[in-house]
Order: C-alpha cells, then sequence, then structure tokens
C-alpha cells in the first residue's frame, strides 16, 4: 500500500450530493492506486476524528466499538495486545484499563517499531518467533484479562491467499490465549469475511462461555475484515 501523506496534487474539494469531497490529481510518479489511497485517507471521517482525538489510527475506534459492545476492558486489567503498531488499540486498552495511572497493565508486541504509548510495555518481535509468547507473558508478569489481536498478513490482492494467511495469525493468536488467559478472561481477534474457520470456531465454543462475530461502523465498507469476539474463558 502506498504512503504518499504529501498533500501537493491535492485539488479543490467537488460537490458531491450535499457533501464536499477532496479530489486528488494525478502527478508523474504517482500510481492510480496511491491516487485512490490518498483520495480515502483525505474523505475518511475516521482519519479525521483520529487525529482530533490524538489515536495513533483509525482503527482505534473499531476496538472502541467492540469493547463498548462486550465490555473486555476492565479497570485494572490486564490485556495483551498482539501485532499493536502503530498503537491505536493499545491507546485505546491502557484508557479503558486505567494502565496510564498505574492502575492496570497493557503489553504489546509487534515486528514494527512502534513508538512509545503511554501506559503500555511494548516489544519489537514477530509474534511467530518461537520466543515470543515466553516473552509477552513474561512482560505482564500475570495472567491477562484479555488478549487481544488485530495482526493480519500483508494482503497480496488474492482474497483467498489473504484470508489463509490472516486466518493462520488469528489461530496463532488463539492458541496464545488459551495458554495464558486467566478464567473468564476475554478474547478479540481480526479475521476475516468468511469467518472462524471451522476447526478454530470448536476451540473457542469448547473453552469460551460465548462466542460472536462483529464488524465494527468504522471498518471501511468494502473491507472484508471481521472481528471474532470470545467471552468468558474457561480455563
Amino acid at each position: 500500500m502506498a504512503k504518499n501523506r504529501g498533500a501537493s496534487g491535492v485539488g479543490d474539494g467537488q460537490r458531491r450530493g450535499d457533501r464536499m469531497k477532496t479530489k486528488v490529481k494525478t502527478a508523474r510518479g504517482r500510481t492510480i492506486s496511491s491516487v485512490r489511497w490518498l483520495e480515502r485517507q483525505l474523505n475518511d471521517p475516521y482519519v479525521a476524528a483520529a487525529k482530533k482525538d490524538g489515536y495513533r489510527s483509525r482503527a482505534a475506534y473499531k476496538i472502541i466499538e467492540l469493547d463498548d459492545r462486550f465490555g473486555f476492558f476492565k479497570p485494572g486489567g490486564c490485556v495483551l495486545d498482539l501485532g499493536s503498531a502503530p498503537g491505536g488499540w493499545a491507546q485505546v486498552a491502557a484508557k479503558r484499563v486505567g494502565s496510564i495511572e498505574g492502575k492496570g497493565f497493557v503489553g504489546a508486541i509487534d515486528i514494527q517499531d512502534m513508538e512509545q504509548v503511554q501506559g503500555v510495555d511494548f516489544i519489537q518481535l514477530d509474534f511467530l518467533d518461537d520466543s515470543a509468547p515466553e516473552k509477552i507473558q513474561q512482560l505482564a508478569g500475570r495472567r491477562p484479562d484479555a488478549v487481544i489481536s488485530d495482526m493480519a498478513a500483508p494482503v497480496t490482492g488474492h482474497r483467498q491467499t489473504d484470508h489463509l494467511r490472516t486466518m493462520a495469525l488469528a489461530e496463532a493468536a488463539a492458541w496464545f490465549a488459551f495458554d495464558v488467559l486467566k478464567p473468564g478472561g476475554a478474547f478479540c481477534a481480526k479475521v476475516f469475511q468468511g469467518g472462524t474457520s471451522n476447526e478454530l470456531l470448536k476451540e473457542l465454543k469448547s473453552r469460551f462461555r460465548a462466542v460472536h462475530h462483529m464488524k465494527p461502523k468504522s471498518s471501511r465498507p468494502e473491507s472484508v475484515e471481521l472481528y471474532v469476539i470470545a467471552l468468558g474463558f474457561k480455563g
């Protein structure tokens, strides 16, 4: 995905219906896909809201919606965030469990570097590294109340391949959660439409009191992402 965030080439707002929509002109060296990405960013209300509210990414509103509905962040609780960069989910978790005030704990891991988030302990490491599960668990020093994962494999453009690769990450996150969660804990992870694989869904239903799927309103309409939420870990 292109990451050209420059303002050059941005044309005048063009009215469509009752709202103004920013159009981006093509320019030498700028691909059609990068133009579309920039237009989408400039016209995305959640991108604008994230800047206003001080969140690292629009993804913060996804975890806000999910937690508002299912309530897996508890004051004073412990949360482990897998695939945390750039930090939107970790920011929300830190506020809701109170780790900024030292009343809870949020640990985060990502293969990419992440700028420090207040109230979050971060380690840069591939979660699929053999040493990662032990290191992230040691970071917390106790069993977490929630394991959350927004991990997704780099998009190839082939829908079935992308689905399988992202599901593999969701399954890795789930098996980690099975090992570390405290009884009554929660698990939340990104999957793709088509839902959770039958094998993983069976495991989740056997290990948790309730399992749900949800696509937050803040997910882009064209996105095939979906989230699986499992509540009440049986231990």
